[in-house]
C-alpha cells in the first residue's frame, strides 16, 4: 500500500461523518492545487500517514472545492492543518512546516 493510499479525502459533505465522528484523532490537510507550500508538505503527510495508521487519521480538503467547510472553520491562509479529537477543534497551524515538525504536531495530540 502506497502512503498516499492512507490519506481520506474529505469533503463539506463527508466533513461530520469522517472527521467529527470519528473516534479517532484527526489531522486535515487544508489545500489548493495552486499553492506551492500545500503541495510541499503533502508528502510528508502521506509519510506521516503510515508512521500514524491506527493512532490517528490524516485527511485531505481541498479549500477551493469545500468553501462552506473553509468558512466553518476560519480558515484563511494556505495550507492549513486543523486537528479534531472527539469531534472538537484542538489546534490549527498555519503554513509549511518540515516533517520532523509535523510529526512533533500531530503526535502532541494523539
Amino acid at each position: 500500500m502506497l502512503a498516499q493510499d492512507l490519506l481520506v479525502t474529505v469533503t463539506d459533505d463527508t466533513f461530520a461523518t469522517a472527521v467529527l465522528a470519528s473516534e479517532t484523532p484527526v489531522v486535515v490537510d487544508v489545500w489548493a492545487e495552486w499553492c506551492p507550500p500545500c503541495h510541499a508538505i503533502s508528502r510528508s503527510l502521506a509519510e506521516l500517514a503510515e508512521e500514524l495508521k491506527g493512532k490517528m487519521v490524516v485527511a485531505t480538503l481541498d479549500a477551493d472545492e469545500n468553501p462552506a467547510t473553509c468558512r466553518a472553520y476560519q480558515v484563511r491562509s494556505l495550507p492549513t492543518l486543523l486537528v479534531f479529537r472527539g469531534g472538537e477543534l484542538v489546534s490549527a497551524t498555519v503554513g509549511a512546516r518540515p516533517k520532523s515538525a509535523l510529526r512533533s504536531l500531530l503526535t502532541a495530540h494523539l
